[in-house]
Formats: C-alpha cells, sequence, structure tokens
C-alpha cells in the first residue's frame, strides 16, 4: 500500500494538466507534427479501421511495429503511454477472469491477445495523430477533407479545453476539501480515504459542469463578436483559412512509406499467417 501511496503522490493534477498541454500544443517539433494534417488524419483512417477486419495474427504484429516507431516519432507523453497500458492490461485480465469463471480454459487467452494486439494498434495510431495534430491543424484538417465545419470546430474544441477543464476540476476539488473533514483513521486497506474522495469526486461534477456551460456560453458571444457564423458559412472565407495547407514531398514519402510497409506485411503474412502463435 505504502508504494502505491509513493507512486500516486508522484501523479499530480498539475502535471496532468502539463501533460495534457505539452500533447495538445507542442506537436510541431516532432517530425510527424511537420507532415500536413490530411496526411495524418488519412493515415489514420487505414489503421483505425483496417485492424478490426484482419484475423491474421503476422500481419496485426507487424502493424503494432509501425504503430511502436510512430509513437516513438512522435514523443508520446509517458502518462498516456501508461494509461494505455493499464487500460489493455485490465481489460484482459476482467476477461480472462470472467472466461475462468464460465468455465475457460488457458486456451481463451489466445484470442484475447488477438483482440488486444487489435485494439493495440487502434490505440497506439489514435495516439500517434493526435499527439501530432495541434487543435487548430486537426480542424482545418477535418474542414479540408469535408467533414462538416460546425463537427470540425466541436472536436477542436473539446481538444482544445481539455486542459482548462483539468484546471477546474483541481481548483474545484481543493475547494471541496478546505470545507470538508478528511477521516482521521484510514481503515484496513485506506476503504474510508478512498470513499471520502470517491464522494468528493462525485460533488465536483455539478459545479463543474455549470462552470463549463457559462465558459462555453462565454466563448460563443465572443465566437459571435468576431463573426464566427458568417467565415464559417462563407466558402471565400474557408478557402483563405485553409490556404496554408499543401501536401509536401515529405508527405507523400510518407503515405509511399506506409503503402510499401503495408503491401510487404500483406506478402508475408499470406506465407506466415501463424508466425507467432
Amino acid at each position: 500500500m505504502e508504494a502505491v501511496k509513493r507512486a500516486l503522490n508522484r501523479i499530480s493534477v498539475e502535471q496532468i494538466k502539463l501533460e495534457l498541454l505539452g500533447t495538445a500544443y507542442n506537436s510541431s517539433s516532432t517530425f510527424l507534427g511537420r507532415l500536413d494534417p490530411r496526411t495524418l488524419l488519412l493515415w489514420y483512417l487505414f489503421f483505425a479501421i483496417v485492424p478490426w477486419f484482419v484475423h491474421n495474427r503476422t500481419l496485426l504484429a507487424g502493424m503494432f511495429v509501425l504503430m511502436v516507431v510512430t509513437t516513438v516519432l512522435s514523443r508520446v507523453s509517458p502518462y498516456i503511454l501508461f494509461i494505455l497500458c493499464l487500460g489493455l492490461v485490465s481489460q484482459v485480465g476482467w476477461m480472462l477472469l470472467l472466461s475462468l469463471f464460465f468455465g475457460g480454459g488457458a486456451e481463451s487467452l489466445l484470442p484475447m491477445l488477438t483482440l488486444t494486439l487489435k485494439l493495440s494498434v487502434i490505440s497506439l495510431a489514435s495516439i500517434t495523430v493526435f499527439s501530432s495534430l495541434d487543435p487548430e491543424r486537426l480542424s482545418d484538417g477535418l474542414s479540408s477533407l469535408g467533414v462538416p465545419d460546425a463537427f470540425a470546430f466541436s472536436l477542436s474544441y473539446g481538444y482544445r479545453i481539455l486542459p482548462t477543464l483539468l484546471e477546474e476540476f483541481h481548483q474545484i476539488l481543493l475547494s471541496f476539501r478546505l470545507r470538508g473533514q478528511r477521516p482521521l483513521r484510514h481503515g484496513l486497506l485506506y476503504w474510508r480515504t478512498v470513499s471520502y474522495y470517491l464522494r468528493i469526486i462525485v460533488l465536483v461534477f455539478y459545479p463543474l459542469m455549470l462552470n463549463t456551460a457559462k465558459r462555453s456560453r462565454t466563448t460563443v458571444e465572443a465566437l459571435e463578436t468576431r463573426g464566427f457564423s458568417y467565415g464559417l458559412n462563407n466558402p471565400k472565407v474557408k478557402k483563405l483559412k485553409l490556404s496554408y495547407l499543401a501536401f509536401k514531398p515529405v508527405d507523400w514519402y510518407f503515405l509511399s512509406g506506409s503503402v510499401l510497409y503495408i503491401a510487404l506485411l500483406f506478402w508475408i503474412s499470406n506465407l506466415y499467417p501463424n508466425l507467432l502463435y
């Protein structure tokens, strides 16, 4: 329990907020961050859909290797990778326990490993793309590909406001802690302290949602003052806004390299479909 407590002490809300800000706005310094947003979105579209229809484990393993390389190139935050690994391990764990509870055996682990491989490929592709695009470029890339502008802006706004929401959550949580009384004794396995914090977290959500609604209304009024709706429905404004987007040679090299790698993977996986297990 003490080891868990020391590990949790190293993870603060301020640290998570800084990691989110770094992920959202520090993308231009990486190789993938310098690519055109449409290149990354088209690349992501393939790796977000195709793994669901692939059952060849050699092919999935090859995709996983490519995703690990792109994740390293995009310099993803260790906190985000830790959360991803925690989610994957917990998912396989409860599914294995459920399988054992209903009479399954160790053989049920292999299909779960295949599913975990698929989820890992899709998750790493998502992390790679979203950590390589800041909210502005994400919105412009989606608009350029024909996604409705209102949806693209909403997605970008939600991505942009995440660190602000986290800070708001932290401030409200601290105010509840100042006005409340922490349990004097932790209890067995810290159950009193855990239940105290869980109760506070639930109470925090109502003022958080209220403040978010007020902040959203202020944002809408500010945007309308600057002519947001007019610019959203004016093709000339949209063309001027997206004029900086351009496919450069490095975009074509990246897409061509990915296509060649996937074609090679399909060829090898047809020859050795069960290379791993």
